[in-house]
């Protein structure tokens, strides 16, 4: 009986070392954070619905998401500049038609409450270069960025580089699965720039959402496949648009639309989350 009764012990201590291991190999998202990077308002959007809308204003947002997976913090997107929360009237734009961004929170602000310092999130990436989505690249100046070489190499202003040399960055050329479990997956989307992408995350109990970026700046233009004028390529577009729909398909997934106020008032907003 001894014999028995060790035997059923060392046993039992096998199984519960097994699923110590197992536990701690667990790898896939946590939690996904909704943070205000900007409102603002459009001064006319038919330049995002062409022959359509003309001298009609509309209400936009900007979002970042903070995701905590097992192996790190990655930040998608980083809005408009923190700077901007000192300007009273806000930024106003080149053009009066596009949109005129007020801050209301700083990004800076919204990492701090959730205890979060900059230096903790070691890798990042954003939908494209517009700078309604890089304003803050600089705050996390170790990040790995993930980027694709299209939108890398694109000219900005006067042939200037679109980030600092000095940052650390992993250039793409196409899909990426980032920590390597398919939980958080960049999606090449090209067509309202060179390199725009996309970013599809599986939350354990939420499911699948994809981040469009600015391949689609809001719901109506999403049913009817509308491109704005002022896109890089029609035809990437309506292609990254039908990616973007196969993928909803095949994932199951919610579509969460950067710019649309509408849906951004229905969600979670940060400290609340995903899981």
């Amino acid at each position: 009986m001894p014999r028995i009764k060790l035997a059923l012990a060392i046993a039992a201590l096998a199984l519960s070392g097994a699923a110590a291991l197992a536990q701690s190999e667990k790898t896939g998202v946590e939690k996904l954070y909704v943070l205000n990077c900007g409102e603002g308002t459009a001064g006319d959007i038919s330049r995002w619905t062409p022959g359509l809308n003309e001298g009609k204003t509309m209400d936009f947002v900007d979002s970042c998401y903070l995701i905590k997976h097992t192996k790190g913090w990655f930040l998608w997107d980083t809005g408009i500049a923190d700077s901007v929360a000192a300007m009273p009237n806000g930024l106003p734009p080149a053009d009066p038609k596009a949109v005129t961004w007020r801050r209301p929170k700083t990004l800076a602000a919204q990492l701090e409450q959730l205890g979060i310092k900059p230096g903790d999130v070691k890798a990042m990436a954003v939908s494209h270069t517009h700078p309604d989505h890089t304003g803050n690249v600089e705050l996390f100046p170790q990040a790995t960025l993930y980027v694709q070489k299209a939108e890398y190499d694109w000219p900005g202003a006067n042939n200037e580089p679109r980030f600092k040399p000095s940052h650390p960055v992993e250039l793409l050329s196409g899909d990426k699965d980032v920590f390597g479990d398919g939980s958080v997956t960049i999606l090449s989307t090209p067509g309202h720039t060179p390199g725009h992408q996309s970013l599809l995350v599986k939350l354990p109990k939420t499911g699948a959402v994809v981040l469009s970026g600015d391949a689609v700046h809001f719901k109506d233009n999403w049913d009817n496949r509308r491109v704005p004028s002022m896109n890089a390529s029609k035809d990437q577009s309506a292609a990254s648009m039908q990616k973007i729909a196969d993928t909803l398909t095949k994932d199951k997934a919610q579509l969460w639309i950067n710019h649309d106020k509408a849906q951004r008032d229905s969600q979670k907003m940060a400290p609340e989350f995903y899981d």
